[in-house]
């Protein structure tokens, strides 16, 4: 079947946007992606037709949201390969999710282990390790990355950094900055074969690829909804049921609960253990609507749509004079792409870009230490989804190379005037 990426766009309302007089481009996918309309519309129908707390009233409303909600999570498990909905867990966002796994797995954690991230991490895959590690006593060793952007595993290989003190090994399965695809598998197998525990940050890979838990080799995955056509607000945890039985609560509230005494608490099984508190019944039934929209798109042909589309944003980036690309160039990629514009500073671009409607992000991407390694204070990202085209491609390599004529002054004979032509861009003003 042919991908008609225009069909897909026709259930996307805000691309009837416009910038000033530009269309809207937008390319800051890997931040959030937009959403179709049935994702809004049947959220809409929950609040106005079917609103309840879960798991608590026993009249009608309260059952329809409770059938609603397990109805999301099974959507979910079946989206991710899981063997039982006992397995999925629904938590605010991908962060509260790594924050769930990290203080959890800390039960297990004493001076002398080792747990094991990467120098490509987001923050929320560095912190709560970081903490979880300060609060038992144990060690955070990292995988550096090569010049290219891969994980550098033949160094750590020689340094012997997954070990028998390596308790837990928590990686990302696709860079938010670098797009690297890491072998997840592979370094699942060597953990296992240590006795550690695999720790999968999926928020860039699972809304970009099918995705089977038992081939990732995980213990634990986690995830965001709001990348993945959904709405925010939700996040999910993944885990192996017997893994998730041992595991402590996270935090205390209702319905995480068997028995409550003054004397002590016995605790709910999985997943309503991990699920204090009323809990994101709206957003859980966007997300599974948003699984189903994807779905329908076929994984296999949204993640070759962005193969294609990452290829194409790479050879076009590549024509631009003073681009430096950051990552692999990978046919099997993420579609997120970081790269620095000689002599000007990525919130300049990214403001520049934006008056001329190409939306993209400029900063550290929540990955200070990966940018520190290359060497960069930041840098500027382009990413695509689904709903991409190659044209939106195309304007951001125009507006690439506007940005840099303007910066290197081509388009004044002053520098006052560049200065006011600068400010007037940035406000959306047309310039004659």
């Amino acid at each position: 079947m042919t991908y008609d990426v225009e069909a897909i766009r026709r259930d996307f309302p805000i691309f009837e946007r416009t910038v000033g007089e530009y269309p809207l481009v937008y390319l800051d996918s890997a931040n959030t992606s937009q959403k179709p309309r049935q994702v809004v519309e049947r959220m809409s129908a929950h609040y106005l037709q079917h609103n309840a707390n879960v798991a608590r009233a026993m009249h009608l409303l309260g059952a329809e949201s409770t059938e609603a909600y397990e109805f999301a999570r099974a959507t979910v498990a079946r989206f991710v390969g899981a063997r039982s909905t006992r397995e999925v867990v629904f938590t605010k966002n991908a962060s509260e999710a790594l924050n769930l796994a990290a203080h959890t797995l800390a039960s297990r954690l004493g001076p002398g282990d080792e747990v094991v991230v990467s120098v490509m991490e987001h923050h929320s895959n560095i912190v709560p390790w970081q903490i979880a590690c300060q609060r038992t006593g144990a060690t955070l060793r990292w995988f550096d990355v090569t010049e290219d952007g891969h994980l550098d595993l033949e160094k750590a290989e020689r340094e012997g950094l997954v070990n028998e003190r390596t308790k837990v090994v928590s990686l990302t399965w696709v860079s938010n900055v670098l797009g690297t695809v890491n072998p997840i598998a592979e370094i699942a197998a060597q953990a296992h074969a240590v006795g550690a525990l695999m720790v999968v940050d999926g928020a860039q890979g699972v809304p970009q690829r099918v995705t089977r838990v038992s081939d990732l080799g995980a213990d634990l995955l986690v995830f965001t909804g709001h990348k993945l056509c959904g709405p925010t607000g939700i996040g999910v945890l993944w885990g192996r049921l017997d893994l998730l039985e041992e595991l402590p609560p996270f935090m205390g509230g209702g319905e995480m609960i068997e028995i409550v005494r003054m004397e002590g608490s016995t605790y709910a099984p999985p997943p309503a253990r991990f699920e204090a508190g009323t809990p994101p019944i709206a957003q859980a039934i966007g997300l599974a609507s948003a699984m189903d929209y994807v779905s329908a798109v076929g994984m296999d042909a949204v993640a070759a749509h962005e193969r294609e589309l990452t290829a194409h944003m790479l050879a076009q980036l590549d024509r631009v004079t003073g681009i430096r690309i950051l990552g692999p160039r990978d046919a099997d990629r993420g579609g997120a792409v970081a790269f620095t514009l000689d002599g000007v500073h990525p919130h300049d671009v990214m403001q520049m870009l934006d008056s001329r409607g190409v939306a993209v992000r400029g900063g550290h991407h929540c990955a200070r230490p990966l940018h520190e390694r290359f060497g960069v204070q930041s840098s500027t990202r382009a990413s695509s989804y689904l709903y991409t085209t190659t044209a939106e491609v195309d304007a951001l390599a125009e507006a690439l190379d506007y940005t840099r004529d303007f910066f290197a002054g081509k388009f004044s004979s002053g520098g006052s005037r560049a200065r006011r032509e600068r400010r007037r861009q940035l406000a959306g003003e047309d310039i004659r």
